[in-house]
């Protein structure tokens, strides 16, 4: 079983920057690969970023590559989304997920989601 508690959302301006984190409840999280998804209002969730468990296998979506970047520290059981460039049509509610399985990119092969945490860029 793992838990995971996303926070570090916010309301920021066009052009700045925020860095939401997930704590993970469970003594297995080196294991698994960390998605981040997000889902905007009346939009599908979809996957933004991605790390391995071995820490170096990552994704990015087309609309978020060179602006964010996925990294875990495996003594803290944390994966961080540090989100450059923030643009309004990054606002979303953003979800950390966990699943064992090393690339997996859709929504029903991770097992474990947190609460969410919302990001709203303002123009």
């Amino acid at each position: 079983q793992v838990q995971l508690v996303e926070s570090g959302g916010g309301l920021v301006q066009a052009g700045g920057s925020l860095r939401p984190s997930c704590a993970a409840f469970a003594s297995t999280f080196s294991s698994y690969t960390m998605g981040w998804f997000r889902q905007a209002a009346g939009k599908e969730r979809e996957l933004a970023a991605r790390i391995g468990w071995n820490g170096y296998s990552t994704y990015y979506a087309d609309s978020v590559k060179g602006r964010f970047t996925i990294s875990r520290d495996n003594a803290k059981n944390t994966v961080y989304l540090q989100m450059n460039s923030l643009k309004p049509e990054d606002t979303a509610a953003y979800y950390c997920a966990a699943t064992p399985h090393l690339t997996a990119s859709r929504i029903h092969e991770y097992d474990y989601w947190g609460q969410g945490t919302q990001v709203t860029v303002s123009s």
